[in-house]
């Protein structure tokens, strides 16, 4: 078969080596003329799938390497008998992480502790729902948002948005972007939403960028504390005056660790061979990024362990700070600055990569590591005094 795939999809020839032959097209250059007798399509979420790149091509089978679908004409997709398939949940663990690195700043910026703060989680699918477990092992009080759940489960563990926005010292966004109908997102958060939030509470973004009504959240902002924004309303070509408002910023890369963009691929590449009625051959778990050692990181000595650990493991400011770069470039090159970023993003591995060495005196940090996903090594005290010796 023939396909043609996104060369930013993660191992994607390797992976999809046995099903034909892979032509792999630079982020935004697919078009309908490479397709005209493709069999199959793969994406990422920056490439619209619609009639206008479909029509009169031979693709039998699409496939977006992404958890979302808002940029696929799904029900296009559907009429015209099209395999689909996506990799929900396959970032949510990076995501989640990310999270927890920018729960982590706001703290050390606010000189406030975890177990001091309320969580607002708007959206508690399969990235809030992570996000929930992660920061209860922070200390923070979690308050779940989600109207389809709640009307689908009645469950009383799903709180009115303005109930959570009035009483939550950090709102975290995770839905996905819906146009319209009643559980709509788009423009979700606007002056009005943004007038319901405690004064001075924390604002963090991973989900989508028009989930946000720039226009309308600048006149308002002023009113909130730190502002996290890892998505921006206009990407790639994203307002540099929205970044200068934030307070950590990221471009769209929370969900960018190796692990998260293998278990993509995997998904993906076992829909296909589902479809096509194909054996599978090649095995995410054999990856090389499976038999990387773990690093490990020695925080004995360290007088906050869970912050330095996990800044160890993933520093969200040198995120911010490389970002912040695009203020020096042109305007008219800001656009690409912002997707070289992407398409450059360095290796980040997630937390299961990483040991944290602490000593006795640190169980309790160390059960709070754990239930981060680091792996842990408590040494004793004569362990500690032969390793240094």
């Amino acid at each position: 078969m023939k396909i043609i795939a996104d060369k930013l999809i993660y191992k994607v020839e390797e992976a999809f080596a046995d099903l034909g032959r892979v032509t792999a097209v630079p982020t935004g250059k697919i078009t309908k003329e490479q397709l005209s007798d493709a069999d199959i399509l793969l994406v990422r979420s920056v490439t619209p799938v619609n009639a206008a790149l479909l029509e009169g091509t031979g693709v039998r089978f699409v496939a977006s390497a992404s958890i979302g679908v808002d940029h696929i004409d799904t029900e296009f997709l559907r009429d015209r008998c099209t395999g689909f398939a996506h990799a929900p949940g396959s970032s949510a663990d990076s995501v989640a992480e990310y999270v927890m690195a920018a729960l982590l700043e706001i703290c050390a910026k606010s000189g406030r502790a975890p177990k001091e703060l309320k969580l607002g989680i708007v959206g508690a699918g399969n990235v809030g729902s992570r996000v929930c477990r992660l920061a209860t092992a922070l200390g923070l009080e979690c308050l779940l948002n989600d109207p389809p759940k709640k009307e689908l489960t009645g469950s009383e563990v799903y709180r009115p948005i303005d109930e959570v926005l009035g009483t939550a010292d950090v709102v975290s966004l995770h839905v996905p972007l819906v146009e319209s109908g009643p559980d709509a997102t788009h423009h979700m958060v606007n002056a009005d939403f943004v007038s319901k939030m405690k004064q001075g509470a924390a604002l963090i973004n991973t989900s989508r960028g028009r989930v946000i009504d720039e226009d309308s959240f600048k006149t308002v902002c002023s009113r909130l504390g730190i502002i996290v924004l890892d998505v921006f309303e206009m990407e790639p070509s994203i307002s540099v005056e929205t970044l200068r408002l934030a307070d950590i910023a990221t471009p769209h890369i929370a969900g960018y660790s190796l692990d998260g963009k293998l278990r993509g691929t995997d998904m993906i590449y076992r829909a296909a061979c589902a479809f096509f009625f194909k054996e599978t051959s090649w095995n995410a778990a054999k990856s090389d990024l499976y038999k990387l050692k773990n690093n490990e990181i020695d925080l004995i000595n360290s007088k906050d362990p869970i912050y330095d650990g996990v800044k160890a493991a993933y520093s969200i400011m040198a995120d911010d700070e490389q970002f912040r770069m695009i203020y020096a470039a042109p305007k008219d090159e800001q656009t690409k600055f912002f997707e070289d970023l992407r398409a450059n993003y360095r290796k980040r591995l997630e937390f299961t990569h990483f040991t944290m060495i602490l000593g006795e005196h640190q169980r309790a940090e160390a059960d709070v590591l754990r239930d981060l996903r680091f792996e842990v090594k408590v040494l004793r005290e004569k362990q500690i005094l032969s390793a240094v010796e």
